[in-house]
């Protein structure tokens, strides 16, 4: 009985198999990034710590992109 996985048992997995799976999640990840830093464009006058924001987006992804939805347009009350 085999405990434990090696490196050697990963030359074994087809990683094709699992891209129709990941592929969705791949593309609504880069969806919510472009969207955030489009929108961050847009409206870049009436936003605070525009580079920090920018920073986030693109080096957390997906998370960073919706942290920015979250908090990052509710940061400033002007318009």
């Amino acid at each position: 009985m085999q405990l434990h996985y090696g490196l050697d048992d990963l030359k074994n997995i087809n990683f094709m198999d699992f891209l129709p799976v990941i592929l969705p999640f791949i593309a609504i990840g880069m969806f919510l990034v472009v969207f955030a830093l489009q929108d961050l464009y847009r409206h870049r006058k009436s936003r605070e710590n525009i580079l920090l924001w920018t920073i986030v987006i693109l080096f957390v992804n997906t998370l960073g992109a919706i942290l920015y939805f979250v908090v990052g347009r509710k940061e400033s009350g002007r318009s």
